[in-house]
């Protein structure tokens, strides 16, 4: 494998590379409600690194602590605690995928707390949280800094490691859908299937699963989706919203209505689509979308949130409408200046 090039100098590579080296144990930590990417990246460096002997824990800082049914078949979930029994105060800490320290939920505690925090990230609304920085707002998914890592510290990658990065590298990349699928993502997506894992395996845990409650809590949400023709800036806006008591009717957990976007994102009128869907605490979170009219990156960040330019997001405890009336306003066109958008 060759290095790959990132905007990540080689003293930051070097210090990390340093510290797990030199640590007994090291504590992993993702952000909350983990989607593939941050699972994934957590789990396959963890199952790595332990396998040169070290101590590892890894855990995401939810009240509920849960794997999403759709990630439950990564391999090295036995490394995970839950967060009342994490290390409060850490030696060497590594956060993956979670661009802010609040997006580390229940951990927040320990990673202000620890000797060294290691963040990874490509996210490029990363503040910046932690002592040491591997972050790249160009790389598809953290899996791509992950599987770079795992090679500087020369750790083989078996089929259970190269399934755990392959599941981040093709969810974030949208079954090599959206443009941060460069030659590199393919090539690293080659060296992954070499390593013996079985792509129709996992697409078909991550794609082609649900339970039938979804179909009728999907079909409420499409019942009351709205289409803002002349939205943002006049690139229109399709957006819509899960409440709890849609959930709780089918007995269907919140992780289960991530994939409401994606069939919401499809409208042809809509450059911009948005689902608001309310946790079991009555937290509106709102993922957004946009086919690259819309930096809705920025107006996620606007509102407290982040993520990137066609895929961001941010927590609300207003109702859909008027947390929808201060997100309109927002969703102006990208800067031509912008660089190469990127999807989470």
């Amino acid at each position: 494998m060759t290095t790959i090039d990132t905007t990540v100098g080689e003293a930051s590579w070097d210090r990390v590379i340093e510290l797990v080296r030199g640590a007994d144990s090291v504590a992993l930590a993702c952000h909350v409600s983990p989607d593939g990417d941050a699972l994934g990246s957590m789990l396959g460096f963890g199952l790595a690194l332990a396998r040169t002997g070290k101590r590892v824990v890894a855990s995401f800082g939810d009240r509920c602590f849960t794997v999403p049914r759709l990630l439950r078949f990564l391999p090295g979930q036995e490394l995970l605690v839950e967060p009342a029994t994490y290390p409060a105060e850490p030696a060497l800490m590594i956060t993956f995928d979670a661009s802010t320290v609040e997006r580390l939920g229940l951990l927040a505690p320990s990673a202000g707390r620890a000797g060294e925090l290691v963040v990874i990230d490509h996210h490029v609304s990363n503040t910046r949280f932690g002592s040491l920085h591997l972050i790249d707002p160009s790389a598809a998914a953290t899996a791509v800094l992950t599987e770079e890592l795992i090679h500087r510290l020369a750790l083989p990658v078996g089929r259970d490691v190269a399934t755990c990065l392959y599941t981040g590298l093709v969810t974030d990349t949208g079954s090599f859908r959206y443009s941060a699928t460069t030659p590199a993502v393919h090539a690293m997506a080659g060296r992954l299937i070499t390593a013996g894992l079985r792509p129709d395996e996992i697409a078909r845990e991550l794609y082609d699963r649900s339970p039938f409650a979804y179909l009728r809590v999907l079909g409420a949400a499409l019942g009351r989706v709205t289409l803002e023709r002349s939205a943002a800036a006049g690139h229109g806006l399709v957006w819509t919203y899960v409440t709890r008591a849609d959930r709780v009717l089918g007995g269907l957990p919140y992780d289960e209505v991530e994939g409401v976007i994606d069939v919401v994102r499809r409208v042809d009128e809509a450059d911009v689509a948005v689902v608001l869907k309310e946790d079991d605490e009555g937290v509106w979170n709102v993922s957004t979308r946009s086919k690259g009219a819309v930096d809705v990156g920025r107006a996620c960040a606007e509102l407290g949130g982040g993520g990137h330019s066609r895929a961001a997001g941010f927590s609300s405890r207003l109702p859909p409408e008027d947390t929808i009336a201060s997100l309109r306003p927002r969703l102006t066109p990208s800067p031509a200046d912008l660089p190469e958008p990127r999807n989470s």
